[in-house]
C-alpha cells in the first residue's frame, strides 16, 4: 500500500479525527487542505439511521444547491415533437426518442443527467438495466419524469443534485468545488442536509442523521456535528 503524500499528511494534521466540527469550521479546514493543482470537488457523506432494504426506509430525493455544484452536466432528454424542441432550446445536449433508446441500448451514453417525458417511459423502461446502475434512470419522485422539460433541464444545469441512500444507509454527493467561497460551501452543505432530512421516510426510527463528514477530492475527511441537522 502506498503512503499518503506530504500534502495529504499536512492537511490531516490540521484535522482532529476525534472531534465533531461545526459546519463553518469544517469548511475552513477543508478549504485549507485542498491544495491540489486542480479544482477539487467537495463531497458530503451522511450516515443515516435507516435500513434501505425495507421499502418504508428508502431515502431518495433531489436538492437544488443554492450556489450550484460547480460541475458542467450534459443533459439527455427522451422526448419527441414539441417537447423535444423545448428540451433543445432549454440547453439539453442530447435529445431523442426511439433513436436515443437504440443508442443507449448499444452502450453509448453521452449524458450525465437523464430526463424523460411521461409518454416516453414505456420505451425508457427497457433501459433500466443500463441506466439504473449508473443512477441515470428517470424518476418522477426527483422531477426527471415530467412534461415541463424546460424547468427540468434548467434545474439540472443549475445545480440540482439527486441523492439516494445506499445499502449501508449512506448518502454521498458532490456539493461544490474547493474554489467556492466558504459561505457558498456552507450554504450548499446546509441545503443538501436539509433536503435529506425532509426526505426522512416514515419507517425511520431513532436518530435519523447519525454521522456527517465532508471532504475534498484529495483531502482528509472532516466530521461535522450532526445535532444541528436533526441528528444525535
Amino acid at each position: 500500500m502506498s503512503k499518503p503524500g506530504k500534502r495529504f499528511r499536512a492537511a490531516s494534521e490540521a484535522v482532529d479525527n476525534h472531534k465533531l466540527y461545526g459546519v463553518e469550521e469544517a469548511v475552513k479546514l477543508l478549504k485549507g487542505g485542498a491544495k491540489a493543482k486542480f479544482d477539487e470537488t467537495v463531497e458530503i457523506s451522511m450516515n443515516l439511521g435507516v435500513d434501505p432494504r425495507h421499502a418504508d426506509q428508502m431515502v431518495r430525493g433531489v436538492c437544488q444547491l443554492p450556489h450550484g455544484s460547480g460541475r458542467t452536466l450534459r443533459v439527455g432528454v427522451f422526448a419527441k415533437g414539441e417537447k423535444a424542441e423545448e428540451a433543445k432550446k432549454a440547453g439539453a445536449e442530447v435529445v431523442g426518442a426511439d433513436d436515443l433508446v437504440a443508442q443507449v441500448q448499444k452502450g453509448t451514453i453521452e449524458f450525465d443527467r437523464c430526463i424523460a417525458t411521461p409518454d416516453m417511459m414505456p420505451l425508457v423502461g427497457r433501459l433500466g438495466k443500463v441506466l439504473g446502475p449508473r443512477g441515470l434512470m428517470p424518476n418522477p419522485k426527483v422531477g426527471t419524469v415530467t412534461t415541463d422539460v424546460t424547468a427540468a433541464v434548467k434545474a439540472a444545469k443549475g445545480g440540482a443534485v439527486e441523492f439516494r441512500v445506499e445499502k449501508a444507509g449512506v448518502i454521498h454527493a458532490g456539493v461544490g468545488k474547493a474554489s467556492f467561497t466558504e459561505e457558498a460551501l456552507v450554504d450548499n452543505i446546509r441545503a443538501f442536509a436539509d433536503a435529506v432530512i425532509k426526505a426522512k421516510p416514515s419507517g425511520a426510527k431513532g436518530p435519523f442523521v447519525k454521522r456527517i463528514a465532508v471532504t475534498s477530492t484529495m483531502g482528509p475527511g472532516v466530521k461535522i456535528e450532526p445535532a444541528g441537522f436533526g441528528g444525535a
